[in-house]
C-alpha cells in the first residue's frame, strides 16, 4: 500500500484543501517542501499517485528542484501513476510533456473567471456545474502538450486546464482554502502591486478576501470532484495506503 507524495516548492505554497480532502478520505500523503531544503525523492516508485503544487518561481529557472519535479512527472506518467499539478505544478506538468511555459498574455492574481468546455472529459474532471471563478496567481502560462486534451480557458489566458489519461494540469489554485486566501492578500510584494496598476485581471488584497465567501464554497465543491476523479478513477485507487 503506498501514500501520495506532495512536492511542495516553496513554504508559504502549501497543500491547504488537498491535505483536508486527503485526510478527509483516509488517504495517507507524504509532503516534500524545498522550501525547507528538503530534496524530493528520486523515485516515484513508492508512491501510488503525484500532486506538484505551485510557487513564486518561473517553471523554466535552473532550479534542482523544478527539474526534479520534472523527472518525477515522467516516472509518474510512465508508470501510469496519477499526476496531478497546481499551477507552477502544471506549468512543470507541460514542460515534462513536450508543452512550453511562456509569459502569460495578461497575468491572474485573484478570484478570476474561467470557462469550461463542455465535453464528457470536462465535466468528468470538474463536474456538471463546477465554479465560475477560479483562484489565481500566475504570470506566466502553459501550452498545451502534444496528446493531451484542454478543459478550459479564460479572457485573459488561453490554456487553464489540459488532461492526459488520468493526468491533470491546471493553471490554476483549486487547491485554496480560506487560510491561504487571507495569507496570499497578506503577502504584498511590488511586483503584485505593478501588476494592478497595469491589469483589470489582477485583484487586490481586499477583492481576494471579500471573495472567499461568495465563491469558496463552490471552488471547493469543484476541487472535491477534481481530487476524487484524480485518485478514485485511477487503476491505482487500490493501491493507496489509508489510515482510517
Amino acid at each position: 500500500m503506498r501514500p501520495v507524495l506532495i512536492l511542495q516548492h516553496q513554504t508559504p505554497e502549501r497543500p491547504a484543501y488537498l491535505t483536508t480532502w486527503l485526510d478527509d478520505h483516509g488517504i495517507a500523503h507524504e509532503t516534500r517542501n524545498a522550501g525547507r531544503g528538503e530534496r524530493f525523492p528520486s523515485s516515484i516508485e513508492p508512491y501510488a499517485a503525484l500532486a506538484v503544487m505551485g510557487g513564486g518561481m518561473s517553471a523554466n529557472d535552473d532550479l534542482m528542484s523544478n527539474r526534479q519535479a520534472e523527472i518525477l512527472i515522467l516516472q509518474a506518467v510512465l508508470r501510469g501513476r496519477p499526476t496531478i499539478g497546481h499551477c507552477l505544478g502544471g506549468q512543470l506538468m507541460t514542460r515534462a510533456l513536450g508543452g512550453e511555459v511562456t509569459a502569460s498574455p495578461q497575468p491572474e492574481i485573484g478570484w478570476q473567471p474561467i470557462q469550461w468546455n463542455t465535453d464528457i472529459l470536462t465535466e468528468q474532471w470538474f463536474g456538471r456545474q463546477p465554479t465560475p471563478r477560479v483562484a489565481q496567481w500566475h504570470y506566466e502560462a502553459f501550452s498545451i502538450p502534444p496528446r493531451a486534451t484542454p478543459l478550459a480557458t479564460s479572457g485573459a489566458c488561453e490554456n487553464q486546464a489540459w488532461a492526459w489519461g488520468p493526468h491533470l494540469a491546471m493553471q490554476f489554485h483549486i487547491e485554496i482554502d480560506a487560510d491561504k486566501a487571507r495569507e496570499w492578500a497578506a503577502d504584498g510584494d511590488d511586483k503584485w502591486a505593478d501588476a494592478k496598476a497595469q491589469y483589470a485581471t489582477v485583484q487586490s488584497a481586499e477583492e481576494i478576501v471579500a471573495g472567499i465567501e461568495p465563491y469558496l464554497a463552490q471552488h471547493q465543491a469543484t476541487a472535491d470532484r477534481v481530487y476524487h476523479r484524480w485518485l478514485m478513477g485511477s487503476a491505482w485507487a487500490d493501491t493507496l495506503r489509508t489510515h482510517k
